[in-house]
C-alpha cells in the first residue's frame, strides 16, 4: 500500500513538471502578424526596425510575442490570402507593411488594430479619414518623400539637367502620389518629366531602357515594384552615363547617385513605439499618422565618380 501511494505521487510530481516544461510563454503573451507586399531593403528595414522597439520595451519573440511573418512576394492574390489568414486568426496586432499590404489589410478586418508603416498617403489609399484623426482601426506611419528637396539635390549635382524620367508602377496607389507631386515640383523647377510604368519587376528593364536618349536624369520614387528590381535601373542609368536619383538610400546603396530620403530602420521604430502604446491600452481610431522629421542624404562616391560628377563642398 505504501510502495503504491509512493509511486503515484511520484507520477504526479512528473506530471505537474511536464506540464510546467511545456508552457513557455506567459499568459501576457502577445501574437503579431506581419503582411509585407515584397522583399526588399528599405520594407525589410521597417519590420526589423519595428520589431526592435518591441524588444526595447519587453517585448520579444519566443518569449512572450509569437510573430508570424508573411510575405506575398508581390503577389497581389498571394497577399489577399494573408490578409484573409489574419483577419479569420484574430492576432493581437497587425504590422502592413507597405500600401498595397495595408489595403489588404484594411480590407480584411476592421477589427483589429493595424499598424502600417512604408504607406505614402494614407488617406488617399483609403486607409484613414484624416492623417489627424484616422477614425479607423489604422494608424502608423507615412514614408511620404521630400520630393521637391531630392529635386533641389539633383539640380545641385546636375545643373543642366532638363528632363527627368520616372520609372514607377501606376498600379501602386502610393507610386502615383509621388508621381503627381513630381510633376508639381517639376514645373516649378523648369523641369519636363517622362513617364515609364512597370506593372511588375519583370517589366523594369524594359521601362528603363525607354529613357536612353530621351532623359538627363531618372528618378525612381519608393516604388515596391521598381525598388525589389532596382538592379535593372541601375543598370541602365549607369551604362549610359544618366544620373539617378531615388526616393530612399537603399538604391542608392546599389548603386544610384544620390537621395534624401526616409531612414526606414527608424521609421519602423517610430511605428513600434506607436504600437507600445496601443498596447498600454490608446486605440488606433484617436492616433494621428506620424511621419518621419530627419531625412537622410545618402551620395555614392564611386557612383558620382563613374558619372564624372563633382560633389558640391556643401554636400
Amino acid at each position: 500500500m505504501k510502495k503504491a501511494l509512493i509511486i503515484l505521487l511520484s507520477i504526479l510530481i512528473i506530471g505537474i513538471a511536464g506540464c510546467s516544461n511545456t508552457n513557455t510563454q506567459s499568459d501576457d503573451t502577445i501574437t503579431l502578424g506581419i503582411i509585407q507586399i515584397v522583399e526588399h531593403p528599405a520594407l525589410d528595414s521597417a519590420r526589423e526596425g519595428f520589431l526592435e522597439t518591441l524588444k526595447a520595451n519587453g517585448y520579444e519573440e519566443g518569449k512572450n510575442l509569437i510573430v508570424d511573418y508573411q510575405n506575398a512576394q508581390g503577389d497581389q492574390s498571394v497577399l489577399q490570402s494573408i490578409a484573409q489568414k489574419f483577419a479569420s486568426e484574430k492576432p493581437d496586432l497587425i504590422l502592413a507593411i507597405a500600401t498595397p499590404s495595408a489595403q489588404a489589410m484594411a480590407a480584411a478586418d476592421s477589427e483589429i488594430p493595424i499598424l502600417i508603416t512604408a504607406v505614402t498617403d494614407p488617406v488617399v489609399a483609403k486607409l484613414v479619414n484624416s492623417l489627424e484623426e484616422p477614425g479607423t482601426n489604422v494608424t502608423g506611419t507615412t514614408d511620404m518623400n521630400p520630393i521637391q528637396e531630392q529635386f533641389e539635390l539633383l539640380k545641385k549635382l546636375v545643373p543642366n539637367v532638363k528632363k527627368v524620367g520616372i520609372v514607377f508602377n501606376a498600379g501602386e496607389v502610393n507610386s502615383q502620389v509621388q508621381v503627381d507631386i513630381a510633376k508639381e515640383v517639376a514645373l516649378k523647377m523648369d523641369l519636363e518629366i517622362l513617364e515609364a510604368t512597370a506593372y511588375t519587376s519583370a517589366d523594369v528593364l524594359q521601362a528603363a531602357q525607354s529613357f536612353i536618349g530621351k532623359v538627363d536624369a531618372i528618378y525612381v520614387p519608393t516604388d515596391n515594384t521598381v525598388v525589389s528590381a532596382k538592379e535593372s535601373v541601375i543598370q541602365v542609368a549607369n551604362a549610359n552615363n544618366i544620373p539617378l536619383i531615388s526616393g530612399e538610400s537603399s538604391v542608392v546603396d546599389a548603386g544610384g547617385l544620390a537621395t534624401i530620403g526616409i531612414n526606414y530602420e527608424n521609421l519602423g521604430k517610430q511605428t513600434g513605439e506607436m504600437a507600445i502604446r496601443i498596447l498600454n491600452g490608446e486605440t488606433p481610431q484617436n492616433m494621428p499618422i506620424e511621419s518621419q522629421k530627419d531625412f537622410d542624404t545618402v551620395i555614392n562616391k564611386e557612383t558620382a565618380s563613374l558619372l564624372g560628377i563633382e560633389i558640391p563642398k556643401d554636400l
